[in-house]
């Protein structure tokens, strides 16, 4: 039964911890609002993943593209729009550093973002578009590399540069995308020109004033950016615009499809505990012969005898099963308690696809690998059975 066991178990974990990681990341997504439209450098397929997914570095997407769409001409329903280049660099201050993401931004940061300060002030458009050596950093930046001093006014080391901190943000929820906590934000130019020494944008965003005009705005966005990349077909597209709910079909395809695959594979230590159950099954034939030639000589049928080492394998693999999936449960609320205490909303998540698939490959299992013991017990010969010591 261990192999039961350790097999349903594996399954249902599996399959807990994938709902609870698609609840998490699907539930930031949406949370960031469903007005929310996002441009990524790069083609790719509407129902695939954009090509900075796969580390591929495009340098197709200009903030001037992005200054276009708020000219009212060419998208009338975006209201606000955010430019992004974002590089992992290392923060200093006296002997403690800070690993973080550097966040260079410029145009309606707060009402795109949603995020609050703290204490201190945010950059002004000005300052976003100018080369100025300034930051705004997260709570968590704050706490790590300040400890209980007060960053405000503090100079910082990023990639031998001196920074000023003029602010620190509120903290906010982690999510399953990233911790906004952990960003050093700064102005775009100060990442483009000194940090990183390029004339493109990571990403933006953009948020529409109206969800239902969602199709309409993303529609202006791409001809917008065709116009400006001089691009005269679709196909030729070098850049890919993506609604949050683009976002959450692609996440849940993915990660449904992590899910079931890791649960396949977890399911295949199940064949290990079918073998175990077969042999067991095979020694009970082999040691209870003469009660097979007994019951056979007082008229008992070959379909009975199969019928009952049948039911007797079936029920070993349940009660392995019914372990198993308890097993399973009890390691799945545990691991949901200690994501939970790491600041993640993680839901504790039993599915009934879950407890269909534990119990229907217990059962399967408990068939399969009970049917040659069963029919062999069957053919053995009454005569045989009794003369067998």
């Amino acid at each position: 039964m261990l192999g039961i066991i350790i097999g349903v178990g594996a399954v249902v974990l599996i399959m807990s911890l994938g709902a609870g990681a698609q609840s998490l990341i699907v539930g930031q997504l949406d949370s960031l609002g469903s007005d929310l439209v996002a441009i990524i450098p790069g083609a790719s397929e509407e129902t695939g993943p954009p090509a900075v997914a796969y580390g591929i570095v495009i340098t197709s997407l200009k903030h001037e593209d992005i200054l276009a769409l708020k000219d009212k001409h060419n998208s009338p329903d975006v209201t606000y729009a955010l430019s992004y280049y974002t590089t992992d660099q290392t923060a200093y201050w006296r002997d403690a550093s800070y690993d973080a993401s550097i966040m260079g931004v410029s145009g309606d940061y707060f009402e795109v973002e949603k995020m609050e300060m703290a204490t201190g002030r945010f950059f002004s458009q000005e300052e976003m578009n100018s080369p100025l050596r300034l930051a705004v950093i997260g709570s968590e930046v704050a706490k790590d590399l300040f400890g209980g001093n007060d960053p405000l006014g503090k100079s910082i080391k990023i990639k031998n540069q001196t920074v000023e901190v003029i602010g620190v943000f509120a903290e906010k929820g982690k999510n399953g995308i990233s911790n906004p906590n952990q960003n050093i934000v700064v102005p775009l130019a100060f990442t483009q020109k000194i940090l990183a020494g390029v004339n493109y944008i990571s990403l933006a965003r953009v948020r529409v004033n109206n969800v239902k005009n969602i199709n309409i705005a993303m529609s202006d966005i791409r001809a917008t950016i065709r116009d400006k990349h001089n691009i005269t077909d679709p196909a030729d597209d070098d850049f890919n615009v993506r609604s949050i709910k683009d976002a959450l079909e692609l996440v849940t395809t993915i990660t449904n499809a992590i899910k079931y695959f890791l649960a396949a594979m977890a399911a295949l230590s199940l064949l290990v505990g079918g073998v175990g159950i077969m042999n067991i099954m095979l020694v009970s034939v082999k040691e209870r012969t003469r009660e097979i030639g007994l019951r056979k000589a007082l008229g008992a049928r070959g379909k009975q005898i199969k019928e009952q080492f049948l039911l007797e394998a079936i029920a070993l693999t349940l009660v392995g099963g019914i372990i198993g999936f308890v097993i399973g449960i009890l390691l799945a609320f545990l691991v949901s308690l200690v994501v939970n205490a790491l600041g993640y909303d993680w839901k504790f998540v039993i599915s009934v696809s879950a407890f269909l698939i534990a119990f229907g490959l217990s059962t399967f299992i408990g068939v399969v690998f009970g049917l040659y013991p069963a029919a062999k017990a069957a053919k053995l010969d009454p005569i045989d059975a009794l003369r067998y010591e």
